[in-house]
């Protein structure tokens, strides 16, 4: 309980700017918690739908693998899906793989979606913080200009301490989301680097399979 009065009276004597930081803060982890979960299905939808098609791929069953990629709304079946409508009527590989680098550009800008607002939401914190600490020591400066000057030490040290609650505050809010931006940045970074190892996997597969019927024809 004393734990919960202290940061009532933190919260309380750090002045308007913290409800400002806080609403930055509850903006931010909004949108980090629907990244994170997006992320994550992503992620687990990729993994579950690359078990199912490699195999195919590998045995060359491009009919069946185009099929599955055609009807399932994951990213990695859109881009797969792109190479394996091309594989059989294109044999160069170049166009091939232009093309799902085609669909690649299209997905990435979906994946990193609203996560540099995390950032941004950090930065914006921090400034507040600060803004919010330059407020107070004006107010403090200019409510012991006219104090006994026996008082003003006094006056001054406690409004000090007062006006740097917004920067600890803003800080407080903007390290924890600076953090969260680095590890979807790099859930996001995991997830682009899976599509292109699929997108070679795939492509070394139609490769070879044009290669084996160039040979046997």
């Amino acid at each position: 309980m004393d734990f919960f009065y202290s940061i009532v009276s933190f919260f309380s004597s750090g002045g308007a700017f913290m409800f400002p930081i806080l609403l930055v803060f509850a903006v931010g982890f909004g949108i980090a918690v629907e990244r994170y979960i997006t992320l994550t299905l992503v992620t687990q939808k990729n993994q579950a739908v690359w078990a199912k098609v490699q195999p195919l791929l590998s045995d060359g069953q491009f009919d069946e693998a185009r099929d599955m990629t055609r009807e399932d709304d994951s990213t990695i079946s859109q881009v797969l899906n792109m190479g394996l409508s091309l594989q059989g009527a294109v044999r160069r590989r170049d166009e091939i793989e232009i093309a799902m680098e085609e669909s690649m550009m299209e997905i990435v800008p979906r994946l990193e979606k609203r996560t540099p607002y995390v950032a941004l939401a950090s930065s914006i914190a921090t400034l507040l913080g600060l803004l919010g600490t330059i407020m107070g020591l004006i107010q403090a400066f200019t409510a012991v200009a006219n104090a006994n000057p026996a008082e003003k030490a006094d006056l001054l040290s406690a409004s000090i301490s007062v006006a740097m609650n917004t920067t600890a505050f803003g800080l407080m809010v903007a390290i924890p989301l600076l953090i969260i931006h680095a590890i979807l940045t790099s859930k996001t970074g995991d997830i682009v680097d899976s599509l292109e190892m699929a997108t070679v996997k795939a492509l070394n597969v139609f490769t070879r399979r044009a290669k084996r019927s160039t040979a046997e024809a």
